[in-house]
């Protein structure tokens, strides 16, 4: 018998048009986590950009199509279950998309460095109606990135709200930075 195992093309999910717009914040040639990258889709476009990424998720299937890959270190890390992998780390962005595990949200604010931006995206409260994500567990609360990150960092920017790309989905979005940001206007 044949393995017919199912292989994740990175061309068939570019990165998503809110980490590309604000990864030009990103301080030049800096480390960024890509927290539960998949197979690595932000991973690849920022290191395409000189970033060094720390590409993490728990699913090492998914985490295979990256090893070897120039400026990716890719590593399995059960985020949910297993402690914080980061405690001694600091990068100078973090990329989170379509991931919700809110216990995260303090150990992401801290390890970012001065000048380090936050660009997360991911499912709120009303998606439902489109699909999944429809589990309240895994969706946002109207304002919830704001009201998590916005006492550590400074908001750039912050959308919620109903989007038809790359599908129908309720979503929100933040991209923060700590402390003074010399790219930002």
């Amino acid at each position: 018998m044949e393995d017919h195992a199912f292989v994740v093309k990175h061309e068939d999910f570019p990165p998503s048009a809110w980490v590309r717009r604000y990864a030009a914040l990103l301080p030049a040639g800096g480390a960024v986590l890509d927290l539960a990258c998949g197979a690595g889709r932000h991973a690849r476009f920022l290191a395409g950009l000189g970033h060094a990424v720390e590409a993490v998720d728990r699913d090492a299937a998914a985490l295979a199509g990256l090893a070897g890959l120039a400026g990716i270190t890719a590593r399995q890390a059960d985020l949910e279950n297993d402690p914080w992998p980061y405690a001694d780390r600091r990068f100078a962005g973090i990329v989170v998309c379509n991931y919700l595990h809110r216990p995260l949200f303090p150990h992401l604010a801290a390890a970012l460095a001065e000048g380090g931006v936050l660009i997360y995206e991911t499912f709120m409260l009303g998606n439902e109606r489109f699909g999944r994500p429809s589990n309240p567990d895994f969706l946002l609360r109207p304002d919830e990135l704001l009201a998590a990150f916005g006492g550590a960092l400074r908001t750039v920017a912050f959308e919620q709200g109903e989007v038809t790309q790359p599908k129908p989905a309720l979503m929100q979005r933040l991209c923060a930075v700590r402390g003074l940001c010399a790219r930002l206007p």
